[in-house]
């Protein structure tokens, strides 16, 4: 009995707080961010039309359709743009105010833009949408990022890839839910656009209430505020027990291991050779993701819907079953990352993205000529959405969690973000000119990159399922080459495994 009781020590088990703790972070933060990806896509001519009656009512004329157009695109854009900047404050805020307490200060980035999105009708002011989109960006930018962070370091080794999915879950949640609330017999309306909007700040009132009472990151507790008293209350509180003295002995053994390196920053980060193929791989995960043509695969399948005979006035429910799926498969994530681990989750959701992209291209290709071929354009859209919610949606932010260490983590989640916002801002910018020029051979471009990310995967990111960071990171020790150069400088020397406690 004895032993078995140690067993489940070692292993950890999902508590009552660690459950409430990650679905209050990720409901919080994470959710928001997929709200407002999707939520200006439905009333997105209701808006255009508020733009030009306030610009009338001010000038006594309508604004043209280019500048209208570019308007618009600046709205849209403000959120990619704030989810760079959003990136940029993330190792300042987490460094500071903790984990947590960045998650808590971030709501502010999400309850003034919902205050000002749902007045901006009645105060006849489109300027406030566009500064609001900025605020919501900033939210999501620092967001993205520092939930992962948080329940990575909240989580043990055997819970870690599933909490660690959680945030994507939400994400995917919260596009889901802007998708029904935008249906036009909702929200998606004349009245209703401005409370769609503005809703956005609900979860981060309740966060704002209900996170305060669980526990800060034992290691940012132990590591950089010195207190181990306060970690090991942290700990005991979300493990469910007393014993967590060989937890505490991990920690303080990976705290003695980086003291050496201090605090790193960006550019140390770009420096250290111990930190390159992490580095590197943090770079392609992220960019692979974004630049695989997950967002213009949303801005594609209304057409692609459309052309396969869908009625207009039924797409925007078609999309939402896509959003459904898209969750669904989230979900199947959250269970199987630590039964298949991450390296192949991310192989298999990569291969199975550039499958449906080079079959989606034909597909486009034959529509005219072929009867049934948009109803296999369909198919690769579902398709696409599984491959992408199964890997490259939610294992990179994981795998920064796991393959940095507290001193460089913060700093590692800065580029990793900034990579994937402002490539998602490329996308945004750059695809409908790509489709332009390229027509259905657009996807040929995000196959390729796909394939690019793959071989990638298969020959550099080692499993990280059921390692500790120490471990870990003697994994990229070995691949960096490292063990002999300059050691005094290294972020971590070759370190015996932390042995259980007997």
């Amino acid at each position: 009995m004895e032993q078995q009781d140690q067993s489940m020590k070692e292993e950890g088990r999902l508590t009552l707080v660690l459950a409430l703790a990650t679905l209050i972070a990720a409901f919080g933060s994470s959710f928001q961010y997929g709200y407002n990806v999707a939520a200006v896509n439905s009333p997105a001519l209701l808006m255009q039309q508020f733009y030009n009656e306030t610009y009338y009512s001010r000038t006594g004329e309508f604004i043209e359709d280019f500048p209208l157009t570019l308007l618009w695109s600046v709205t849209v854009s403000m959120f990619p743009f704030g989810g760079f900047i959003g990136s940029l404050l993330v190792g300042p805020l987490v460094n500071k105010f903790g984990r947590k307490g960045a998650l808590l200060f971030n709501n502010i980035f999400s309850i003034v833009p919902a205050i000002l999105m749902g007045c901006s009708k009645v105060a006849k002011s489109f300027e406030l949408i566009i500064i609001s989109r900025l605020l919501v960006g900033i939210c999501a930018g620092l967001s993205s990022n520092v939930v992962p962070m948080y329940l990575g370091e909240l989580a043990p080794k055997n819970l870690r890839g599933a909490l660690g999915v959680v945030p994507q879950l939400f994400i995917t949640v919260g596009i889901l839910v802007a998708q029904i609330f935008g249906l036009r017999n909702l929200l998606a309306n004349v009245d209703g656009w401005p409370i769609l909007l503005g809703l956005t700040g609900v979860p981060a009132a309740l966060q704002l209430l209900l996170l305060p009472f669980f526990p800060e990151s034992p290691r940012y507790l132990l590591i950089q505020k010195k207190d181990e008293e306060a970690a090991k209350k942290a700990l005991q509180r979300l493990r469910g027990w007393d014993s967590v003295d060989r937890e505490v002995a991990e920690i303080r053994q990976e705290d003695e291991a980086e003291k050496a390196a201090g605090f790193i920053s960006v550019l140390k980060l770009f420096r250290m050779r111990s930190l390159r193929w992490q580095l590197l791989s943090v770079i392609v995960l992220m960019a692979g993701q974004q630049l695989s043509g997950v967002n213009a695969i949303y801005y594609y399948a209304d057409q692609i819907y459309l052309s396969a005979g869908v009625q207009e006035e039924h797409v925007q429910y078609v999309t939402a079953g896509t959003g459904a799926v898209n969750v669904v498969m989230t979900i199947c994530a959250v269970f199987v990352v630590e039964l298949l681990g991450r390296r192949l989750l991310l192989l298999l959701g990569f291969s199975i993205c550039l499958t449906a992209c080079c079959v989606l291209t034909a597909a486009l290709a034959l529509q005219d000529t072929v009867s049934w071929m948009p109803y296999v354009s369909i198919v690769c859209v579902i398709a696409y959405v599984i491959g992408h919610a199964l890997g490259p949606s939610p294992i990179p932010a994981l795998l920064i969690t796991e393959i940095f260490l507290q001193s460089s983590r913060p700093s590692a989640f800065m580029v990793g973000g900034s990579v994937h916002w402002l490539s998602n801002f490329a996308v945004g910018l750059i695809f409908p000119f790509i489709q332009e020029g390229l027509g259905p051979y657009s996807f040929i471009v995000f196959a390729v990159i796909c394939l690019l990310t793959t071989v990638y995967i298969f020959l550099i990111v080692p499993e990280t399922k059921a390692k500790t960071f120490i471990e870990i990171n003697q994994i990229f020790t070995k691949m960096n080459k490292v063990s002999e150069v300059h050691p005094e400088k290294e972020e971590l020397k070759e370190l015996p495994p932390v042995t259980s406690e007997q």
